[in-house]
Protein backbone atom coordinates (compact mmCIF):
# COMPACT_ATOMS: atom_id res chain seq x y z
CA UNK A 1 0.00 0.00 0.00
CA UNK A 2 2.76 2.43 0.79
CA UNK A 3 5.27 1.02 -1.63
CA UNK A 4 7.98 0.01 0.81
CA UNK A 5 8.13 -3.63 -0.13
CA UNK A 6 10.91 -4.89 -2.39
CA UNK A 7 10.17 -4.48 -6.03
CA UNK A 8 7.57 -1.79 -5.50
CA UNK A 9 9.96 1.16 -5.48
CA UNK A 10 8.62 4.12 -7.45
CA UNK A 11 10.80 6.44 -9.54
CA UNK A 12 12.43 8.86 -7.16
CA UNK A 13 11.31 7.05 -4.00
CA UNK A 14 13.60 7.59 -1.06
CA UNK A 15 14.18 4.23 0.64
CA UNK A 16 13.01 4.50 4.22
CA UNK A 17 14.33 1.34 5.88
CA UNK A 18 13.68 2.81 9.33
CA UNK A 19 15.62 6.00 8.61
CA UNK A 20 13.60 9.22 8.59
CA UNK A 21 15.10 12.02 6.50
CA UNK A 22 13.81 15.11 8.29
CA UNK A 23 16.31 17.28 6.44
CA UNK A 24 14.40 16.55 3.24
CA UNK A 25 11.10 17.29 4.98
CA UNK A 26 12.63 20.68 5.89
CA UNK A 27 13.57 21.19 2.21
CA UNK A 28 9.94 20.42 1.27
CA UNK A 29 8.76 23.03 3.77
CA UNK A 30 11.28 25.64 2.67
CA UNK A 31 10.46 25.31 -1.03
CA UNK A 32 6.71 25.29 -0.29
CA UNK A 33 7.18 28.57 1.58
CA UNK A 34 9.20 30.11 -1.27
CA UNK A 35 6.82 28.97 -4.03
CA UNK A 36 3.75 30.27 -2.16
CA UNK A 37 5.53 33.48 -1.14
CA UNK A 38 5.95 34.22 -4.84
CA UNK A 39 2.16 34.04 -5.36
CA UNK A 40 1.61 37.25 -3.34
CA UNK A 41 4.91 39.07 -2.74
CA UNK A 42 4.95 40.68 -6.18
CA UNK A 43 1.46 42.22 -5.82
CA UNK A 44 2.70 45.00 -3.53
CA UNK A 45 5.44 45.94 -6.03
CA UNK A 46 3.26 46.31 -9.14
CA UNK A 47 3.03 50.11 -8.96
CA UNK A 48 6.82 50.42 -8.59
CA UNK A 49 7.38 47.95 -11.44
CA UNK A 50 5.07 50.02 -13.66
CA UNK A 51 7.03 53.19 -12.84
CA UNK A 52 10.44 51.53 -13.12
CA UNK A 53 9.78 49.89 -16.49
CA UNK A 54 7.58 52.78 -17.79
CA UNK A 55 4.51 50.62 -18.48
CA UNK A 56 0.84 50.79 -17.52
CA UNK A 57 -0.53 49.26 -14.33
CA UNK A 58 -2.39 46.65 -16.43
CA UNK A 59 0.88 45.55 -18.07
CA UNK A 60 2.67 45.44 -14.73
CA UNK A 61 -0.05 43.14 -13.36
CA UNK A 62 1.30 40.43 -15.64
CA UNK A 63 4.37 40.25 -13.41
CA UNK A 64 2.02 38.54 -10.94
CA UNK A 65 -0.37 36.81 -13.37
CA UNK A 66 2.55 35.53 -15.45
CA UNK A 67 3.59 33.39 -12.47
CA UNK A 68 0.16 32.43 -11.13
CA UNK A 69 -1.35 31.25 -14.42
CA UNK A 70 1.26 28.58 -15.35
CA UNK A 71 1.48 27.38 -11.74
CA UNK A 72 -2.21 26.50 -11.68
CA UNK A 73 -2.56 25.54 -15.35
CA UNK A 74 0.33 23.05 -15.32
CA UNK A 75 -0.31 21.29 -11.99
CA UNK A 76 -2.27 18.29 -13.33
CA UNK A 77 -0.07 17.54 -16.39
CA UNK A 78 3.04 17.97 -14.22
CA UNK A 79 1.63 15.54 -11.65
CA UNK A 80 1.14 12.80 -14.24
CA UNK A 81 4.62 13.42 -15.67
CA UNK A 82 6.32 13.32 -12.25
CA UNK A 83 4.84 9.90 -11.47
CA UNK A 84 7.26 8.45 -14.03
CA UNK A 85 10.51 10.39 -13.48
CA UNK A 86 13.29 10.58 -10.88
CA UNK A 87 12.36 12.83 -7.97
CA UNK A 88 15.90 14.03 -7.22
CA UNK A 89 16.49 15.09 -10.81
CA UNK A 90 13.12 16.83 -11.02
CA UNK A 91 13.70 18.67 -7.74
CA UNK A 92 17.18 19.87 -8.69
CA UNK A 93 16.10 21.08 -12.15
CA UNK A 94 12.94 22.79 -10.85
CA UNK A 95 14.72 24.54 -7.96
CA UNK A 96 17.63 25.69 -10.14
CA UNK A 97 15.21 26.89 -12.85
CA UNK A 98 13.09 28.73 -10.27
CA UNK A 99 16.16 30.53 -8.88
CA UNK A 100 17.49 31.39 -12.36
CA UNK A 101 14.13 32.86 -13.39
CA UNK A 102 14.07 34.93 -10.19
CA UNK A 103 17.45 36.39 -11.13
CA UNK A 104 16.30 37.06 -14.72
CA UNK A 105 13.14 38.78 -13.44
CA UNK A 106 15.19 40.98 -11.10
CA UNK A 107 17.50 41.96 -13.97
CA UNK A 108 14.66 42.71 -16.43
CA UNK A 109 15.30 45.89 -18.45
CA UNK A 110 11.88 45.74 -20.19
CA UNK A 111 8.40 44.47 -19.33
CA UNK A 112 8.33 41.64 -21.96
CA UNK A 113 11.57 40.25 -20.45
CA UNK A 114 10.06 40.36 -16.96
CA UNK A 115 6.80 38.69 -18.03
CA UNK A 116 8.65 35.93 -19.94
CA UNK A 117 10.85 35.23 -16.90
CA UNK A 118 7.76 35.06 -14.65
CA UNK A 119 5.94 32.65 -16.98
CA UNK A 120 8.98 30.34 -17.03
CA UNK A 121 9.25 30.66 -13.24
CA UNK A 122 5.59 29.65 -12.95
CA UNK A 123 6.30 26.47 -14.91
CA UNK A 124 9.13 25.53 -12.53
CA UNK A 125 6.91 26.57 -9.61
CA UNK A 126 4.24 24.09 -10.72
CA UNK A 127 6.81 21.27 -10.47
CA UNK A 128 7.79 22.41 -6.95
CA UNK A 129 4.17 22.60 -5.82
CA UNK A 130 3.57 18.98 -6.83
CA UNK A 131 6.90 17.63 -5.59
CA UNK A 132 6.86 19.08 -2.06
CA UNK A 133 4.09 16.95 -0.48
CA UNK A 134 5.46 13.87 -2.30
CA UNK A 135 8.95 14.56 -0.93
CA UNK A 136 7.59 14.91 2.62
CA UNK A 137 5.49 11.75 2.25
CA UNK A 138 8.38 9.61 1.03
CA UNK A 139 11.00 10.88 3.48
CA UNK A 140 9.55 9.33 6.66
CA UNK A 141 7.90 6.15 7.90
CA UNK A 142 4.08 6.00 7.66
CA UNK A 143 3.60 6.44 11.42
CA UNK A 144 5.27 9.87 11.19
CA UNK A 145 3.42 10.96 8.07
CA UNK A 146 1.16 13.51 9.79
CA UNK A 147 4.12 15.29 11.35
CA UNK A 148 6.01 15.35 8.06
CA UNK A 149 3.07 16.53 5.97
CA UNK A 150 2.35 19.36 8.40
CA UNK A 151 5.68 21.01 7.49
CA UNK A 152 4.95 21.93 3.84
CA UNK A 153 1.19 22.16 4.57
CA UNK A 154 1.86 24.87 7.18
CA UNK A 155 4.85 26.68 5.66
CA UNK A 156 3.26 26.96 2.19
CA UNK A 157 0.20 29.01 3.26
CA UNK A 158 2.45 30.98 5.66
CA UNK A 159 4.46 32.04 2.63
CA UNK A 160 1.26 33.20 0.93
CA UNK A 161 0.00 35.33 3.82
CA UNK A 162 3.37 36.83 4.77
CA UNK A 163 4.19 37.68 1.14
CA UNK A 164 2.70 41.20 1.16
CA UNK A 165 4.41 42.12 4.47
CA UNK A 166 7.81 40.84 3.28
CA UNK A 167 7.32 42.51 -0.11
CA UNK A 168 6.43 45.83 1.52
CA UNK A 169 9.59 45.81 3.65
CA UNK A 170 11.81 45.00 0.67
CA UNK A 171 10.08 47.61 -1.46
CA UNK A 172 10.54 50.39 1.10
CA UNK A 173 14.24 49.71 1.68
CA UNK A 174 15.69 48.04 -1.43
CA UNK A 175 13.34 48.62 -4.38
CA UNK A 176 11.18 46.30 -6.51
CA UNK A 177 14.03 44.14 -7.88
CA UNK A 178 14.75 42.84 -4.35
CA UNK A 179 11.27 41.27 -4.33
CA UNK A 180 12.56 38.77 -6.93
CA UNK A 181 16.07 38.35 -5.49
CA UNK A 182 14.99 37.47 -1.92
CA UNK A 183 14.05 33.87 -2.89
CA UNK A 184 17.41 32.95 -4.44
CA UNK A 185 19.35 32.19 -1.20
CA UNK A 186 16.58 29.81 -0.07
CA UNK A 187 16.67 28.01 -3.42
CA UNK A 188 20.47 27.66 -3.25
CA UNK A 189 20.25 26.21 0.27
CA UNK A 190 17.60 23.71 -0.86
CA UNK A 191 19.76 22.74 -3.87
CA UNK A 192 22.79 21.99 -1.69
CA UNK A 193 20.79 19.88 0.78
CA UNK A 194 18.90 17.97 -1.94
CA UNK A 195 22.12 17.32 -3.92
CA UNK A 196 23.79 15.79 -0.87
CA UNK A 197 20.87 14.05 0.85
CA UNK A 198 18.76 12.57 -1.95
CA UNK A 199 19.84 9.29 -3.60
CA UNK A 200 20.62 9.31 -7.30
CA UNK A 201 17.75 8.20 -9.52
CA UNK A 202 16.88 7.41 -13.11
CA UNK A 203 16.89 11.04 -14.20
CA UNK A 204 14.31 12.91 -16.23
CA UNK A 205 12.51 12.13 -19.46
CA UNK A 206 10.92 14.71 -21.69
CA UNK A 207 7.10 14.78 -21.75
CA UNK A 208 5.64 12.82 -24.69
CA UNK A 209 3.23 14.16 -27.30
CA UNK A 210 0.21 13.17 -25.19
CA UNK A 211 1.57 15.17 -22.25
CA UNK A 212 1.99 18.18 -24.52
CA UNK A 213 -1.67 17.87 -25.57
CA UNK A 214 -2.66 17.64 -21.88
CA UNK A 215 -0.72 20.82 -21.14
CA UNK A 216 -2.48 22.63 -23.99
CA UNK A 217 -5.99 21.54 -22.97
CA UNK A 218 -5.68 21.84 -19.19
CA UNK A 219 -3.47 24.91 -19.43
CA UNK A 220 -5.82 26.87 -21.68
CA UNK A 221 -8.92 25.85 -19.70
CA UNK A 222 -7.53 26.62 -16.25
CA UNK A 223 -5.81 29.81 -17.47
CA UNK A 224 -9.16 31.10 -18.78
CA UNK A 225 -10.85 30.17 -15.48
CA UNK A 226 -8.12 31.77 -13.35
CA UNK A 227 -8.08 34.95 -15.45
CA UNK A 228 -11.86 35.23 -15.18
CA UNK A 229 -11.79 34.87 -11.38
CA UNK A 230 -8.84 37.25 -10.96
CA UNK A 231 -10.13 40.03 -13.22
CA UNK A 232 -13.73 39.71 -11.93
CA UNK A 233 -12.69 41.56 -8.76
CA UNK A 234 -12.35 44.71 -10.91
CA UNK A 235 -15.30 44.06 -13.21
CA UNK A 236 -17.80 41.18 -12.73
CA UNK A 237 -18.27 41.00 -16.50
CA UNK A 238 -14.98 39.11 -16.72
CA UNK A 239 -16.74 36.04 -15.27
CA UNK A 240 -18.11 35.40 -18.78
CA UNK A 241 -14.54 34.41 -19.69
CA UNK A 242 -14.98 31.36 -17.43
CA UNK A 243 -17.24 29.84 -20.12
CA UNK A 244 -14.17 29.60 -22.38
CA UNK A 245 -12.68 27.16 -19.86
CA UNK A 246 -15.41 24.56 -20.34
CA UNK A 247 -14.61 23.06 -23.82
CA UNK A 248 -10.86 22.34 -23.31
CA UNK A 249 -11.37 20.99 -19.77
CA UNK A 250 -14.27 18.79 -20.90
CA UNK A 251 -12.19 17.48 -23.80
CA UNK A 252 -9.32 16.70 -21.43
CA UNK A 253 -11.56 14.94 -18.89
CA UNK A 254 -12.97 12.71 -21.63
CA UNK A 255 -9.55 11.85 -23.06
CA UNK A 256 -6.53 9.76 -22.10
CA UNK A 257 -5.12 12.57 -19.97
CA UNK A 258 -8.07 13.20 -17.68
CA UNK A 259 -9.53 9.71 -17.28
CA UNK A 260 -6.61 8.32 -15.20
CA UNK A 261 -6.72 11.34 -12.84
CA UNK A 262 -10.49 11.05 -12.33
CA UNK A 263 -10.11 7.27 -11.98
CA UNK A 264 -7.56 7.60 -9.17
CA UNK A 265 -9.73 10.09 -7.27
CA UNK A 266 -12.83 7.90 -7.68
CA UNK A 267 -11.04 4.71 -6.69
CA UNK A 268 -9.63 6.27 -3.54
CA UNK A 269 -12.79 8.20 -2.59
CA UNK A 270 -10.89 11.50 -2.48
CA UNK A 271 -13.33 13.84 -4.24
CA UNK A 272 -14.89 14.93 -0.93
CA UNK A 273 -11.50 15.67 0.62
CA UNK A 274 -10.51 17.72 -2.43
CA UNK A 275 -13.74 19.72 -2.21
CA UNK A 276 -13.05 20.35 1.49
CA UNK A 277 -9.55 21.64 0.66
CA UNK A 278 -11.01 23.99 -1.97
CA UNK A 279 -13.75 25.21 0.40
CA UNK A 280 -11.32 25.95 3.27
CA UNK A 281 -8.89 27.76 0.94
CA UNK A 282 -11.76 29.83 -0.52
CA UNK A 283 -13.05 30.67 2.98
CA UNK A 284 -9.63 31.75 4.22
CA UNK A 285 -8.86 33.82 1.09
CA UNK A 286 -12.28 35.53 1.15
CA UNK A 287 -11.92 36.39 4.85
CA UNK A 288 -8.37 37.72 4.41
CA UNK A 289 -9.45 39.90 1.47
CA UNK A 290 -12.56 41.34 3.16
CA UNK A 291 -10.94 42.02 6.55
CA UNK A 292 -7.86 43.77 5.11
CA UNK A 293 -9.99 45.90 2.77
CA UNK A 294 -12.50 46.77 5.51
CA UNK A 295 -9.84 47.82 8.03
CA UNK A 296 -8.07 50.13 5.59
CA UNK A 297 -10.99 51.49 3.57
CA UNK A 298 -13.87 51.64 6.05
CA UNK A 299 -12.10 51.97 9.42
CA UNK A 300 -9.18 54.08 8.12
CA UNK A 301 -6.70 51.87 9.97
CA UNK A 302 -3.09 52.39 8.89
CA UNK A 303 -1.42 49.91 6.56
CA UNK A 304 1.01 48.91 9.34
CA UNK A 305 -1.79 48.22 11.86
CA UNK A 306 -3.75 46.31 9.21
CA UNK A 307 -0.68 44.23 8.42
CA UNK A 308 -0.07 43.42 12.08
CA UNK A 309 -3.76 42.55 12.60
CA UNK A 310 -3.97 40.09 9.72
CA UNK A 311 -0.64 38.53 10.79
CA UNK A 312 -2.61 37.03 13.71
CA UNK A 313 -3.84 34.36 11.27
CA UNK A 314 -0.40 33.05 10.14
CA UNK A 315 0.83 33.29 13.74
CA UNK A 316 -1.97 31.01 14.91
CA UNK A 317 -1.44 28.72 11.96
CA UNK A 318 2.32 28.48 12.49
CA UNK A 319 1.91 27.59 16.17
CA UNK A 320 -0.80 24.98 15.54
CA UNK A 321 0.72 23.32 12.46
CA UNK A 322 3.27 21.11 14.27
CA UNK A 323 0.64 20.24 16.92
CA UNK A 324 -1.78 19.11 14.20
CA UNK A 325 0.87 16.82 12.71
CA UNK A 326 1.70 15.21 16.06
CA UNK A 327 -1.97 14.72 16.93
CA UNK A 328 -2.61 13.13 13.51
CA UNK A 329 0.16 10.57 14.10
CA UNK A 330 -1.22 9.80 17.56
CA UNK A 331 -5.02 9.97 17.08
CA UNK A 332 -5.49 9.55 13.32
CA UNK A 333 -5.49 12.08 10.49
CA UNK A 334 -9.24 12.30 9.89
CA UNK A 335 -10.46 13.38 13.36
CA UNK A 336 -7.73 16.02 13.65
CA UNK A 337 -8.50 17.35 10.15
CA UNK A 338 -12.21 17.60 11.07
CA UNK A 339 -11.48 19.39 14.37
CA UNK A 340 -9.16 21.83 12.55
CA UNK A 341 -11.83 22.62 9.94
CA UNK A 342 -14.42 23.12 12.71
CA UNK A 343 -12.13 25.54 14.62
CA UNK A 344 -11.49 27.48 11.39
CA UNK A 345 -15.24 27.67 10.75
CA UNK A 346 -15.80 28.90 14.33
CA UNK A 347 -13.20 31.66 13.90
CA UNK A 348 -14.78 32.80 10.63
CA UNK A 349 -18.31 32.70 12.08
CA UNK A 350 -17.18 34.93 14.95
CA UNK A 351 -15.91 37.45 12.36
CA UNK A 352 -19.27 37.76 10.56
CA UNK A 353 -20.65 40.60 12.78
CA UNK A 354 -17.51 42.69 12.05
CA UNK A 355 -18.36 46.40 12.31
CA UNK A 356 -16.81 49.83 12.63
CA UNK A 357 -16.81 49.70 16.43
CA UNK A 358 -14.40 46.73 16.51
CA UNK A 359 -10.79 47.35 17.55
CA UNK A 360 -7.90 45.65 15.72
CA UNK A 361 -7.57 43.36 18.78
CA UNK A 362 -11.20 42.25 18.36
CA UNK A 363 -10.39 41.25 14.79
CA UNK A 364 -6.98 39.76 15.58
CA UNK A 365 -8.03 37.14 18.14
CA UNK A 366 -10.78 35.85 15.85
CA UNK A 367 -8.30 35.62 12.98
CA UNK A 368 -5.83 33.83 15.28
CA UNK A 369 -8.53 31.28 16.16
CA UNK A 370 -9.22 30.65 12.45
CA UNK A 371 -5.46 30.36 11.91
CA UNK A 372 -5.13 27.77 14.68
CA UNK A 373 -7.86 25.75 12.95
CA UNK A 374 -6.08 25.93 9.59
CA UNK A 375 -2.83 24.88 11.26
CA UNK A 376 -4.51 21.86 12.86
CA UNK A 377 -6.18 20.97 9.56
CA UNK A 378 -3.39 21.39 6.97
CA UNK A 379 -0.97 18.54 7.73
CA UNK A 380 -3.62 15.92 8.68
CA UNK A 381 -5.69 16.63 5.55
CA UNK A 382 -2.61 16.38 3.36
CA UNK A 383 -1.62 13.12 5.08
CA UNK A 384 -5.14 11.77 4.66
CA UNK A 385 -5.18 12.53 0.93
CA UNK A 386 -1.60 11.53 0.09
CA UNK A 387 -1.81 8.39 2.25
CA UNK A 388 -4.84 7.21 0.27
CA UNK A 389 -3.02 7.62 -3.07
CA UNK A 390 -1.71 4.50 -4.84
CA UNK A 391 2.11 4.41 -4.51
CA UNK A 392 2.62 4.96 -8.24
CA UNK A 393 0.18 7.89 -8.36
CA UNK A 394 1.30 10.07 -5.45
CA UNK A 395 2.35 12.96 -7.70
CA UNK A 396 -0.97 12.83 -9.59
CA UNK A 397 -2.95 13.03 -6.34
CA UNK A 398 -0.55 15.67 -4.98
CA UNK A 399 -1.13 17.82 -8.07
CA UNK A 400 -4.92 17.50 -7.86
CA UNK A 401 -5.06 18.57 -4.21
CA UNK A 402 -2.71 21.51 -4.93
CA UNK A 403 -5.00 22.52 -7.79
CA UNK A 404 -8.02 22.41 -5.45
CA UNK A 405 -6.19 24.64 -2.95
CA UNK A 406 -4.99 27.08 -5.64
CA UNK A 407 -8.46 27.43 -7.15
CA UNK A 408 -9.85 28.04 -3.65
CA UNK A 409 -7.34 30.85 -3.04
CA UNK A 410 -8.44 32.50 -6.30
CA UNK A 411 -12.16 31.77 -5.97
CA UNK A 412 -12.46 33.21 -2.44
CA UNK A 413 -11.69 36.90 -3.19
CA UNK A 414 -13.71 36.77 -6.43
CA UNK A 415 -16.82 35.47 -4.63
CA UNK A 416 -16.29 37.87 -1.69
CA UNK A 417 -16.08 40.82 -4.11
CA UNK A 418 -19.31 39.71 -5.80
CA UNK A 419 -21.10 39.29 -2.44
CA UNK A 420 -19.83 42.68 -1.20
CA UNK A 421 -20.95 44.41 -4.40
CA UNK A 422 -24.43 42.86 -4.30
CA UNK A 423 -25.05 43.72 -0.63
CA UNK A 424 -23.20 47.06 -0.51
CA UNK A 425 -21.78 49.05 2.45
CA UNK A 426 -21.55 47.44 5.89
CA UNK A 427 -23.91 44.71 4.68
CA UNK A 428 -21.32 43.96 1.97
CA UNK A 429 -18.64 43.29 4.57
CA UNK A 430 -20.95 40.90 6.42
CA UNK A 431 -21.99 39.23 3.16
CA UNK A 432 -18.36 38.57 2.23
CA UNK A 433 -17.53 37.22 5.69
CA UNK A 434 -20.70 35.08 5.77
CA UNK A 435 -19.65 33.55 2.47
CA UNK A 436 -16.20 32.79 3.93
CA UNK A 437 -17.72 31.17 7.05
CA UNK A 438 -20.19 29.08 5.02
CA UNK A 439 -17.33 27.77 2.84
CA UNK A 440 -15.39 26.68 5.95
CA UNK A 441 -18.52 25.07 7.47
CA UNK A 442 -19.06 23.03 4.30
CA UNK A 443 -15.56 21.51 4.70
CA UNK A 444 -16.37 19.96 8.10
CA UNK A 445 -18.88 17.26 6.98
CA UNK A 446 -16.91 16.69 3.77
CA UNK A 447 -13.86 15.68 5.82
CA UNK A 448 -15.90 13.78 8.42
CA UNK A 449 -17.50 11.46 5.85
CA UNK A 450 -15.31 8.48 5.06
CA UNK A 451 -14.65 7.41 1.49
CA UNK A 452 -15.59 3.99 0.19
CA UNK A 453 -13.70 1.12 -1.38
CA UNK A 454 -9.89 1.23 -1.59
CA UNK A 455 -9.77 4.52 0.32
CA UNK A 456 -10.71 2.75 3.54
CA UNK A 457 -7.87 0.31 3.12
CA UNK A 458 -5.39 3.06 2.33
CA UNK A 459 -6.73 5.24 5.09
CA UNK A 460 -5.84 2.68 7.74
CA UNK A 461 -2.17 3.36 7.18
CA UNK A 462 -2.78 7.11 7.50
CA UNK A 463 -5.22 7.22 10.40
CA UNK A 464 -4.09 4.41 12.64
CA UNK A 465 -0.49 4.44 11.38
CA UNK A 466 0.38 0.90 12.40
CA UNK A 467 4.07 0.46 11.72
CA UNK A 468 4.56 -3.23 12.37
CA UNK A 469 4.06 -4.48 8.81
CA UNK A 470 6.56 -1.94 7.42
CA UNK A 471 9.57 -3.25 9.31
Amino acid sequence: MTGHSPGSEQPGRIPVGGEDRWLLVAVAGLLSFVAMLDMNIVNVALADIADGLHVSAATAQWAALGYQLPVVALLLPVGRWLDGVGMRSALLVATAGFALCSALAAAAPWAPWLIAARIAQGAFGAVLFVLMPVLALRSVRPELRGRAMSVPATLGPLGAVTGPAVGGLLLDHLGWRAVFLVKIPFCLLALVVAWRAMPRDGGLRLPDRRSAADVLLVGSGLAALLLALTLASGSPGWLVLALAAVPPLWWWLRGTGGRPVVGVLQATGLFRAHTAVLALAAGFAAMHYVVALHLQRDDAVSATTTGLTVLAFPLGMGLAGPVGGRLADRCGARPVAVIGAAVTAAGLLLLVPLGGDWSPVDVAWRMALAGIGMGLNGGPTQALVMGAAPPDRTATVGSSVQLARSLGFTLGPALATAAWGLAGGDDGVRAGLTLAAVAACIAVPLLALRGRGPALVQEMSTDAAPAAHHH
